[in-house]
């Protein structure tokens, strides 16, 4: 019987290898479909046959019509329901989704075949083509009237009508698929090595080199042990490098702790580095833009959305969250906006499961790396929010936690500031966690735990809390009668109002040292700053922060010695002003408008001064 076929077979490869007539051509290939399906024996061989028949005929005649084409495939059609096409027939399927997205051949006969590949298929490593064929059946689809619609249809279908799909192979198959896709629309960008940023020119917002003024952390003449001095180490140590291997994508961010001995030694005290280690985000010196051609934003739109809809269904969230957990993303895709804006959908629904398995997947899959929980929080390359996503991930994740306290000494490290920020706003999840760090001794610097106690007073939710730690822990009463801290460090984004609230909380007269370095203060908090009689050293550094402000310090803060105006938009105007603060040492107009002119008259009129940066001005 096996012979018989095989004559039969053998029959119509030979007929099919030298067309003539394609009507008759069309006919032969009938008549071989319904004798592999009619063939007693049912084997791979028998049905499989065909198909390569079928696939080296298309292969060696390109010349054909595209009514010719979906003749042909209408014909193999029955073949197809049970057997997975051949890789050179999968070519043909993908030029044909490609060509014609709207053919009804696309709807009518590819669909039955991409499900079963995506319900049958173990390894798309085996078989490329398949999964090729596959994406491109998806943008054919995408490619419809109300294409996202049909897609949307399609992966219901995937799914089926019941709580639990019945296909385990399905949802990774679709992962896959999407992965595939999303990491094509980076290509040229991964393939081209001008055009391909590290994390670290991500982070830093810088694409490339250009003609533009690079940004220099402020370096006086003659360093000194001050805030000045600290200052620069600190900016050196969030400009170190991010790494990022694109073959197993993580992001393995500098840690702050490597900057605390320098730090603690410029000092020159016992003190440890208050909260400007946790800066989290240096300043960024241009917007870092990645532009994708409509294709290829066409094809990032279909698959971030079908990503989306993959996480919408409870019985697939926890696979995929374990899925996505090692990042398995290009660094190009991280550093595009609307990447990660859309894929921001996927892992809120990650943060919003109660289920153990779902959110632990958005920290790292192993210590030292980063996952989810650091991209998206604060200073990570994908945050666009402020710490919105951030505190629901913390909320989640401290109510599930098992290491508290290991998780807490994680957050003082890496991310106190907008934790203290968020408290500061009045977010309870922020405000529990602030006071869990004192409860659990996490912070030991003296200045850094009375800057959250005066963050906690600042807030209604965050004073009542404290209070009921302070009936259970008498001793933090005892360490805030001894003043307020004399070191102060506002985390990056703050406003005139988060400072205005800061304030206000709690007692700052001992307070000599102050940054608002990469806040979002303007000259409206000086009548906040001429509050601080003990005020001798003031970090302005990119801020707007301008004359008027100026003005007033000039006028109420004639004991300050150390000013950092570096990348501020002060003039001329502002900058005479300071020829009444006779005690100023040290002076940083970096990256202002100062002019020559007043350059001279301030160096005459401030006998103390000893250091000073005027690069990038008139007057360098």
């Amino acid at each position: 019987m096996a012979g018989v076929a095989q004559k039969k077979i053998y029959k119509y490869k030979k007929v099919l290898s030298n067309p003539s007539r394609w009507e008759v051509v069309l006919k032969e290939i009938r008549t071989l479909v319904d004798m592999a399906l009619t063939s007693p024996l049912q084997d791979d061989s028998i049905n499989q046959a065909p198909l390569e028949i079928v696939s080296k005929l298309l292969s060696e005649n390109t010349n054909l019509t595209t009514q010719e084409h979906e003749n042909i495939i209408v014909a193999i059609a029955p073949l197809l329901e049970n057997n997975h096409p051949p890789p050179d027939l999968c070519e043909f399927f993908c030029k044909h989704c490609r060509e014609r997205p709207r053919s009804m051949v696309v709807i009518e006969v590819f669909t039955p075949v991409v499900q079963r590949i995506l319900k049958h298929n173990m390894d798309f490593g085996k078989c490329p083509r398949l999964r090729l064929f596959t994406q491109e059946y998806i943008l054919a689809l995408n490619e419809l009237n109300a294409g996202m619609e049909v897609v949307k249809k399609f992966i219901q279908s995937m799914h089926g009508p019941t709580g639990h799909c019945p296909h385990p192979r399905v949802l990774p198959n679709l992962v896959a698929v999407c992965l595939a896709a999303i990491y094509s629309c980076y290509e040229e960008f991964i393939n081209s090595r001008d055009n391909s940023p590290s994390l670290k020119e991500i982070r830093n917002g810088c694409q490339q080199p250009c003609d533009r003024k690079p940004t220099l952390p402020l370096r006086l003449l003659h360093p000194s042990p001050d805030l000045v001095s600290q200052e620069a180490t600190l900016s050196e140590a969030r400009l170190k490098s991010v790494v990022v291997a694109s073959s197993e994508i993580h992001v393995e961010v500098e840690h702050t702790s490597t900057a605390k001995p320098a730090l603690t030694a410029s000092a020159g005290n016992d003190s440890e580095p208050n909260l400007i280690d946790c800066l989290m985000v240096s300043p960024a010196c241009s917007t870092m833009s990645i532009e994708l051609g409509p294709q290829a934003d066409r094809t990032l739109g279909c698959y971030v959305e079908i990503l989306k809809l993959l996480s919408d269904y409870d019985d697939w969230r926890p696979s995929l969250a374990s899925l996505l957990q090692p990042i398995p993303f290009p660094k190009e895709a991280l550093a595009h906006e609307k990447f990660t804006k859309e894929l921001k959908y996927v892992i809120q629904r990650f943060a919003e499961d109660p289920r153990q398995e779902v959110h632990s997947c958005l920290l790292s899959v192993r210590a030292g790396k980063d996952g989810w929980f650091q991209l998206y929080s604060p200073g990570g390359v994908a945050c666009d929010d402020d710490g919105e996503l951030f505190a629901s991930m913390v909320h989640i994740l401290m109510g599930s936690c098992y290491k508290t306290k290991k998780f807490l000494l994680s957050l003082a490290e890496n991310k106190l500031g907008p934790c203290m920020l968020l408290a500061l706003r009045g977010n309870q999840t922020m405000v529990e966690i602030l006071c869990l760090m004192l409860e659990y001794n996490i912070i030991d610097n003296n200045d850094t735990q009375l800057q959250i106690i005066s963050t906690l007073e600042s807030t209604g939710v965050g004073k009542r809390m404290y209070e009921q730690l302070c009936d259970r822990q008498r001793e933090l009463k005892e360490l805030q009668r001894k003043g307020g801290p004399t070191r102060l460090t506002l985390p990056s984004k703050s406003t005139d109002a988060d400072l205005a609230r800061l304030l206000s909380s709690g007692s700052f007269g001992n307070l000599e040292n102050l940054s608002l370095a990469f806040t979002n203060v303007t000259s409206a908090c000086a009548e906040h700053l001429i509050k601080l009689p003990s005020l001798k050293q003031l970090n302005l550094w990119s801020t707007q922060f301008g004359d008027a402000g100026l003005r007033l310090l000039s006028e109420h803060l004639t004991m300050l010695q150390v000013l950092n105006l570096c990348e501020t938009p002060v003039t001329d105007a502002g900058l005479l002003a300071l020829s009444s603060m006779k005690s100023l040492c040290s002076l940083n107009m970096n990256s202002t408008k100062l002019s020559a002119d007043t350059y001279e008259d301030l160096k005459a009129k401030l006998p103390n001064l000893k250091e000073v940066d005027v690069r990038y001005t008139e007057a360098w």
